[in-house]
């Protein structure tokens, strides 16, 4: 049954209000609150009981069917709450808005809330490492505004950037659980299924004035209370505005509350930190691991020793997002170099962080009005160590240390006012009393004190009528349906006097009541019911207070979590042995005795091999690393990228010196895995990625190339491996600083060639048929694959070891690597003569070009079909033609 299908005239006054609530939130699945539980009904009831596995009941509500009916205990509404926004449910929750006992008619109730994956706030359910981002996009083909907040932690940030790539960039970056956008967003080429499925963000299209640039400016104006955008500092960021201002709107239409714990509004350039794509950030292993995604085995894994969440969710930025200026990093590398130059003040420091909690998102729940006596007593222990750290940060002189330390705030007066009114040991709930200390509130003593003295004057009155009546075991009790009442068992029923007023029979007692007794009930229950009432109302003062200095409070607890980070930094400098890298604006990468900073964790005894690394933007500018698959090529170009990333995000580096020229990108091609989900081959997925590195690398990138090429046949790969060394090579084309891994043992030969590439190679011992890794890089190229022997090393069967040998020696006998040094030959100097390059026939076919006549050529031309052809494919097949032609008159 659905509530399309309803006639309101038939159904009750209470379910008439669902549906007429339901009809204004279609897209939410309604939680209706009715006494102790939240009810969902028809479809809403099958959906729930459904994803939750609940119990699906019915309710008589004047219909000839029972309506379907679910529920979950209001105690326990946000785990149920939590499972259904993880998949992708938006929920409105319907609150009684008045006191049943005051309700004349049904109780008035109306949505307070709308929880979405991108505005879910509850704690529990959060991961406290991680901010829960609500991305808004408003898309115009020429700028695109981007705006990113989340309601948790009151950060809210707003950009622009000019192209589809940057944007997705943005979206790897900040991880959204939830994106709002515009329509032209939709049908801007950006794979949604992909990012609902792969990346599981979901994504809401907005109305059009939403993104309405007039609305948005009032409403950010209106919301930071300024007169002019300049206020705010994003007047240069027109889309950025309207993005942030859709967000803004959209969260005050889901939020329904004055979004206090927003202070603050920060615009970015992305100019001014190192762009991490995609597959970077994965084959990096920056924040999880490639296959378990999990963070034990990840650079986050390795520096994070932080002791809060909000230094945790710091940390993770840090990293996600380093830093281009080097002034900037320079004051990072500062504070973590005077921290580890006192590591005693240092611990002392992380041993005051250790108790304070998670303060942003505890302010959150004062924004919403939901913080319970026990997150007021988080607050005071939080608040306690904050003049403690202060002290000790007072000896430090770095610039950033000193900021840090004058921006912690001691908080003192929310201290005591903590202290002085929660009392330690205060219920969960804030309506069960027992909230406010003694002392406090003259009014709350005085009926507390009527509380206790009704409990002597009952005890009083029960051994009064005890010794009057002469019922040994009179007892006076009290439940919630009938009050307080003497119970008398069976055994003594012919002693009840006559004054005694039957209030229930039980099967062996009964249970009376005198009118002293019930003058005696209503003094104490109107004692107790105006000391509950009044213990909420002084708590929700106090609440209020620490609501007004929301702005104090976030502000210390930004400082505190940079604090946490480069304490954290300073630790794991000084437990794992890394240097201060020197950094430099020149391009180049002089790295010492690198170590890659996880897989040396991840070995005992410091066994891991060292290397250095150097790159210039001269006679160094490509790196061709040969060698045998599992010699460590990978880990040795991984761990380059990480100690430049590392220096970057203002950490010390795992090597014994470092001077690092800074990049304004990483890009990485590592492995290779089928795309199945898209059709996409593995050689496709390479492309995908050597065409997006080409088109968006610069000459201050740094690129961590492995295996180009090996997707497909060989010469295919070969051709393909040695045409983006070329294109690298040439400054005017790109320039970039590369590492190039390879088993293609031909490209080799353009050390000399190419002024600017270099050749490296895995050290290798052999014994006999066996081999060793040395694990080291040295010069020059590798003379052989050994593929055979790491075969052998795998398990692979003696009898296919033994064929394989045999076939590789017929193999050996070709003449493919003279070939190929007749063409490097042709390539001594890329840059200043451009040479022919060979399609894919090419290697394979040379002595056959000859026999090309111009009637083929005309033949194909008049046969090709331009209007089905894309500009790529026009490109490849001229350019195919005309190597024909070349080749055939260079014969």
């Amino acid at each position: 049954m659905s509530t399309k299908d309803v006639d309101l005239s038939a159904v009750s006054p209470m379910m008439q209000h669902y549906l007429a609530t339901k009809e204004e939130y279609p897209d939410c699945i309604l939680f209706y609150r009715l006494g102790d539980f939240y009810e969902m009904f028809f479809e809403d009831a099958q959906t729930v009981s459904r994803e939750l596995e609940l119990t699906l009941t019915g309710k008589a509500c004047g219909l000839p069917e029972r309506a379907p009916m679910c529920g979950v205990p209001f105690h326990a509404v946000d785990v149920y709450v939590s499972r259904l926004v993880d998949k992708g449910y938006r929920v409105a929750i319907c609150e009684q808005v008045e006191d049943p006992k005051e309700a004349k008619g049904i109780v008035k109730r109306e949505v307070t809330r709308i929880i979405t994956p991108g505005t879910n706030t509850n704690m529990e359910d959060l991961d406290e490492t991680r901010n829960n981002y609500l991305m808004s996009i408003s898309y115009v083909a020429e700028c695109i505004g981007i705006s990113v907040a989340d309601v948790s932690t009151g950060d809210y940030y707003l950009t622009e950037v000019n192209s589809v790539p940057k944007l997705m960039d943005e979206i790897i970056k900040y991880s959204p659980s939830e994106i709002i956008c515009n329509d032209a967003f939709l049908v801007s080429g950006i794979d949604l299924e992909d990012l609902r499925g792969r990346l599981h963000i979901v994504v809401n299209r907005l109305e059009a004035h939403y993104f309405d640039e007039d609305s948005a400016k009032k409403i950010l104006m209106k919301h930071f209370h300024v007169v002019a955008l300049s206020g705010l500092g994003i007047e240069d960021f027109a889309n950025g505005m309207t993005a942030a201002g859709a967000l803004l709107k959209y969260l005050y239409d889901t939020q329904k509350s004055d979004l206090a714990n927003l202070t603050h509004i920060y615009p970015y350039l992305t100019s001014k930190y190192m762009l991490i794509d995609s597959a970077t950030r994965r084959n990096l292993e920056l924040s999880e691991t490639l296959r378990e995604k999990q963070k034990r085995g990840s650079l986050l894994w390795v520096l994070d020793k932080t002791k809060t969440a909000m230094g945790g969710r710091m940390l993770r930025s840090f990293i996600e997002q380093p830093l281009l200026e080097k002034a900037l990093i320079e004051e990072r590398l500062d504070a973590v170099e005077e921290l580890c130059s006192d590591s005693i003040s240092r611990d002392e420091l992380r041993e005051y962080m250790a108790p304070i909690y998670d303060l942003e998102r505890l302010l959150c729940k004062i924004a919403y009005r939901s913080a319970n006596p026990r997150d007021l007593l988080a607050l005071r222990n939080s608040f306690e160590m904050l003049g403690p750290i202060r002290m000790v940060l007072q000896e430090f002189h770095s610039k950033l240390l000193q900021e840090i330390c004058s921006a912690i705030d001691p908080l003192t007066d929310l201290f005591d006012l903590i202290r002085n009114a929660i009392n330690e040991d205060a219920p969960l709930l804030i309506h069960d009393g027992g909230i406010i200390n003694d002392g406090y509130d003259a009014d709350i003593d005085l009926l507390r004190s009527a509380k206790t003295d009704g409990k002597t004057w009952l005890a009083e009155l029960e051994e009064q009528d005890r010794e009057r009546t002469g019922i040994k075991n009179l007892k006076v009790k009290y439940n919630k349906v009938f009050g307080y009442y003497f119970e008398v068992t069976n055994s003594f029923k012919d002693l009840v006097p006559e004054d005694y007023i039957r209030k229930q029979t039980l099967v062996g007692a009964e249970r009376f009541t005198t009118p002293q007794l019930k003058e005696l009930e209503d003094k104490i229950l109107n004692a107790e019911d105006k000391l509950s009432t009044l213990e909420y109302d002084r708590f929700c003062e106090i609440r209020d207070t620490i609501y007004a200095q929301m702005e104090r409070i976030q502000k210390t607890a930004k400082a505190v979590a940079q604090l946490d980070v480069f304490c954290s930094l300073s630790l794991v400098a000084e437990r794992n042995h890394y240097v201060r890298p020197a950094l430099n604006e020149k391009g180049v990468i002089d790295i010492k005795d690198g170590r890659h900073p996880v897989v040396e964790q991840m070995i005992d005894h410091d066994l891991f091999i060292t290397n250095d690394t150097y790159l210039d933007s001269n006679n160094h500018l490509i790196s061709i690393i040969t060698g045998p698959n599992m010699a460590g090529k990978s880990t040795y170009m991984r761990q380059a990228a990480l100690i430049v990333l590392m220096a970057q995000l203002g950490s010390f580096v795992p090597a014994r010196s470092a001077n690092i020229g800074v990049v304004d990108r990483i890009f990485t091609r590592v492995g290779a895995s089928d795309d199945l989900a898209s059709g996409q081959s593995t050689f496709m997925v390479e492309m995908n990625e050597v065409a997006n590195i080409l088109r968006n690398a610069t000459a201050n990138s740094l690129l961590i190339l492995d295996e180009i090429g090996r997707g497909t046949s060989t010469f295919d790969g070969l051709s393909i491996a040695w045409a983006v060394i070329e294109h690298i090579a040439n400054r005017k084309l790109l320039g970039a600083k590369t590492l190039f891994a390879t088993h293609y043992h031909e490209l080799t030969e353009l050390e000399g060639k190419i002024k600017n590439v270099q050749n490296y190679c895995i050290a290798v011992r052999e014994k006999g048929d066996d081999i060793v890794f040395l694990r080291k890089i040295i010069r020059g190229g590798a003379d052989k694959s050994y593929g055979i022997q790491v075969a052998k090393l795998a398990g692979v069967p003696d009898m296919v070891i033994d064929r394989a040998k045999e076939i590789v020696s017929q193999l050996a006998d070709n003449d493919v690597i003279e070939k190929v040094q007749s063409i490097a030959a042709e390539h001594s100097d890329v840059a200043a003569k451009k040479q022919p390059k060979f399609d894919e026939v090419d290697l394979q076919q040379m002595s056959f070009f000859d026999t090309v006549k111009d009637e083929d050529i005309v033949k194909e031309l008049e046969e090709i079909e331009l209007s089905t052809m894309t500009p790529l494919d026009a490109m490849n097949t001229l350019y195919r033609l005309q190597n024909k032609l070349k080749n055939r008159w260079k014969g």
